[in-house]
């Protein structure tokens, strides 16, 4: 397996679809945009359409978490992406033990998040690309329905995986659609102002995954959902 940025062309292909008016947006700006998008919706988030998506993969996220933190005592779990602390907190009602941190590049998704938990997990307003934390630090890593906003989702795989330890796990809820559909929404969203990046099939999931994961499960979850599952080691 080789673990490189940029595995089988993907990254930069993925940079490249997002274009407007003939210009790529570079990732500080992808990563702007999406900032400002969950700013303006953390307040009405977790009643709203905008949050809808994500809530309905809570229960499935929270359920491959709580299977693989039974086999652990006190699991170290990094929710990546946690917006509002909503499924955070499902995580700390049902996971005993657990030692929960947060991270959100939305300074008003983290102060929510904050607010929620309050004090029973580690909230930090932090880049996904760029995770301020030791290899190894956590058990289990989980990320819902973040990952299409990533504007290099090897290097979001990548840290994900490097703050793993070795027998580590990370779970990822997020967007999919057939094909034609996918075709026509990844065209159209370098044109949107909601920071969203890309829809990923299958394939391009798992190879993104794949570049760092030795061992990657995927299913998809209805008509506009699936979830995959990486194990390190």
């Amino acid at each position: 397996m080789s673990k490189r940025f940029g595995h089988a062309g993907l990254s930069n292909d993925v940079r490249n679809t997002a274009l407007s008016s003939g210009r790529e947006l570079v990732p500080q700006e992808l990563k702007a945009r999406s900032q400002a998008a969950f700013d303006r919706q953390a307040a009405t988030y977790d009643q709203d359409m905008q949050g809808s998506h994500a809530r309905r993969l809570y229960p499935l996220v929270l359920d491959e978490v709580m299977r693989f933190a039974a086999a652990r005592k006190a699991p170290r779990i990094l929710d990546m992406g946690c917006g509002t602390g909503a499924l955070a907190e499902l995580v700390l009602q049902e996971v005993p033990e657990v030692q929960l941190t947060g991270i959100d590049l939305s300074s008003a998704m983290v102060e929510r998040a904050s607010c929620r938990l309050a004090g029973a997990a580690t909230v930090l307003r932090a880049d996904a690309e760029a995770l301020p934390f030791q290899d190894g630090s956590f058990d289990i890593v989980y990320c819902n329905d973040s990952f299409h906003h990533y504007p290099d989702p090897v290097r979001a795989a990548f840290q994900a995986w490097r703050v793993l330890a070795a027998d580590g796990v990370c779970i990822v809820g997020d967007v999919w659609q057939p094909a034609p559909a996918r075709s026509l929404m990844n065209a159209w969203m370098p044109l949107s102002h909601e920071g969203d990046v890309r829809i990923y099939s299958e394939t391009e999931l798992r190879d993104v995954l794949g570049t760092w994961f030795e061992h990657v499960r995927w299913r998809r979850v209805g008509m506009t959902a699936c979830l995959a599952v990486a194990r390190k080691g």
